[in-house]
């Protein structure tokens, strides 16, 4: 029973609330109530604040869903490897990613995962926000940028350039800017990372850097949308070389202000803190890495990567809540 509770546990923390968690476990909310207090009772400790309006964690929450979440996928994996073999991969896992990227190379590893491991089943999120890894209950999350949280634990995944980039026919239309000041008089696409408008774009590296306040007349919170309107030649937007290669490689887009371009970005997987990863976390990892690693080679051969000339990332922190 202390298992069945600590795994209701973790649907309330995912889902927010007492009756989005009876729902999702087909359990009515005073059945819900009544075993977190059997919980709460059992561990001599309040695990979640509760408001009429909210529900968040305490610091002895917190604890309980780092812990939890490690012990219950050990005891999946016992379970599977007892009943179907050592090899075999089984149970669910969560990942968050970036909309472009999530949309290419992380679908891309998910299908051919799941074709490979049919017990395996996978939730693909889609941000380009800041999310809250434990919270939110991913398993892993791929995020663009240097990670300030120490309690998470990091797998650099390479550094990827953000390239200023435009179609053929806005430059025609337009022209192309000479210096990253002249991007003033240019309509800019921007995007927006959670609360964070990406608004101010940053050249040069060294004593060289510069920075430049941009504006347009579109704003949005979806990468995939930015590229489009720019393919469709209605501005200049800033994307990551792993988003956008293929168009500059096709010339769809064109790269400016190349001269002036910053150092690349990291781009980092994330865990939540504990002691080990259930080990089909750990396959999926890998198999992303792979391919990360394979499209990295291919834009260099293309021409497009930055071969990490410049050294490590010196990009916006990524500001992630646990």
């Amino acid at each position: 029973m202390l298992i069945d509770n600590i795994r209701l546990f973790l649907t309330i923390a995912e889902k927010g609330s007492l009756v989005a968690a009876g729902r999702e476990a087909g359990l009515s909310a005073t059945t819900v109530s009544e075993r977190l207090a059997a919980l709460e009772a059992h561990y001599g400790a309040v695990l979640f604040n509760r408001t009429t309006r909210s529900l968040s964690l305490t610091d002895e929450g917190r604890i309980l869903l780092g812990g939890a979440k490690v012990v219950l996928s050990e005891i999946e994996d016992l379970d599977t490897r007892i009943r179907h073999g050592a090899e075999t991969l089984s149970g669910p896992i969560r990942i968050s990613a970036p909309v472009d990227l999530g949309r290419s190379v992380v679908s891309d590893v998910i299908s051919g995962f799941t074709k490979d491991h049919p017990a395996i089943s996978i939730e693909l999120s889609l941000s380009d926000g800041y999310i809250d890894i434990v919270g939110q209950g991913y398993d892993l999350a791929l995020r663009f940028g240097t990670v300030t949280d120490s309690t998470l634990r990091i797998r650099n995944l390479g550094h990827y350039r953000r390239v200023v980039c435009a179609s053929p026919r806005y430059i025609e239309a337009m022209g192309a800017p000479q210096q990253p000041a002249d991007l003033t008089q240019h309509n800019c696409l921007v995007m927006r990372f959670g609360t964070t408008l990406d608004n101010v774009w940053r050249f040069g590296h060294g004593k060289k850097t510069q920075t430049v306040t941009v504006r347009g007349n579109k704003t949005v919170n979806d990468g995939s949308l930015v590229r489009q309107w720019a393919l469709a030649g209605e501005g200049i937007i800033l994307k990551s070389e792993l988003d956008v290669g293929r168009d500059l490689v096709s010339g769809k887009l064109v790269a400016l202000l190349e001269e002036h371009a910053a150092p690349p970005n990291p781009l980092q997987m994330m865990f939540p803190p504990g002691r080990s990863r259930p080990r089909r976390v750990r396959a999926l990892a890998e198999a992303l890495s792979a391919a990360m690693t394979g499209r990295q080679q291919d834009a260099k051969d293309a021409g497009v990567a930055p071969s990490n000339r410049l050294g490590p990332g010196t990009g916006q922190p990524i500001r992630t809540r646990v």
